[in-house]
């Protein structure tokens, strides 16, 4: 039988000729994706993957990273899948900073959506990274909260990338800020940037004495926060530490601080608290999952340090593809 192959609303199908059957690839792009996204949905997907995952009831695969020097970048394979729903995903995202200066967003990717009965493939997510980028500032905004920033204060982003604003606008909108503070190493960008939050650009070591939550986002291989500019009560969730030796945080921070993470293996393997426990500033029995945490809130001191450290997890992944593919199944 000839394969056809079609747009359905909105959708490129790669029928491989099954009739009886019925299968067929379908290809979202980015526009259709986002058409069916809805962000409080999303949200609550995410935080019930989190939770599952520190509970026993969600798996994630081993994660798969590749390092770019020229041009520089880098690709992370995640896969995950959470117990009773009816698909599992592997997700294919890459970062490649000088993008932008060809006129392509830094961020790049698909997601692969698969049967969870018979593993048969079901949809690609062609998100170009998009789905990625918005879990990501979900998980820190969810541990934003967690961590007991109650939004009254100043917000400090280091950064000023895709996930900069994400994070920037996502806490912003759903805790709220009185104040918003963004850093760059390219202080045109951090300028850029913050006119258009309504923040204002800042040095370093100012943004951290400053803030009550900091917000890491950059590639950084080097600390670039010094632990002597920590004031008590600070809160930070650092998001930029996922693997190939990168690092925003001095670890003496963490060895005053309460240590959240959302995945012990993972951030031991890839984050801030792997640079802490292997200069013997932190013991991994002091360490919270975020998922416990989220399932069990706790009140922090209000002088506690208290820093989330976020690796990203694929079943944050399955949670955010899952949400989407379902609702876009339903108009195809």
């Amino acid at each position: 039988m000839q394969k056809d192959n079609s747009i359905r609303n909105g959708a490129y199908i790669a029928d491989d000729g099954d009739s009886e059957r019925g299968s067929g690839v379908q290809v979202f792009d980015l526009d259709t994706i986002m058409a069916a996204y809805d962000e409080a949905a999303v949200l609550a997907a995410v935080e019930r993957a989190i939770v599952a995952f520190s509970t026993g009831r969600a798996q994630t695969g081993a994660s798969a990273h590749l390092m770019f020097d020229s041009p520089p970048g880098d690709c992370h394979v995640r896969s995950g899948s959470l117990h009773g729903e009816d698909v599992f995903v592997v997700k294919v995202a890459s970062s490649f900073y000088d993008n932008p200066a060809q006129g392509l967003s830094s961020s790049q990717g698909f997601v692969a959506v698969l049967n969870a009965r018979t593993g048969e493939p079901l949809a690609i997510l062609q998100d170009r990274g998009h789905l990625t980028n918005i879990r990501t500032a979900m998980a820190g905004l969810l541990a934003a909260r967690a961590i007991g920033y109650a939004g009254r204060g100043t917000i400090g982003i280091v950064g000023t990338g895709i996930q900069a604003r994400m994070q920037a606008e996502l806490i912003r909108r759903h805790l709220g800020a009185q104040r918003l503070l963004i850093w760059g190493r390219d202080t045109e960008k951090a300028r850029q940037l913050a006119d258009e939050l309504g923040g204002e650009a800042s040095a370093l070591e100012a943004l951290v004495r400053q803030a009550d939550l900091i917000v890491t986002t950059t590639p950084s291989t080097v600390p670039l926060i010094d632990d002597a500019w920590i004031r008590p009560s600070t809160r930070i969730v650092a998001v930029g530490a996922d693997g190939g030796g990168k690092r925003e945080l001095d670890p003496a921070i963490l060895h005053r601080a309460t240590v959240v993470v959302d995945s012990v293996d993972q951030c031991l393997a890839n984050g801030e608290t792997g640079w802490a426990v292997n200069a013997g500033f932190l013991s991994p029995a002091a360490l919270i999952e975020l998922g416990s945490l989220l399932a069990s809130p706790r009140a922090f001191g209000r002088e506690d340090v208290v820093v989330a450290d976020l690796t990203g997890l694929g079943v944050q992944d399955a949670a955010i593809a899952g949400a989407v593919w379902r609702s876009l199944a339903l108009s195809v």
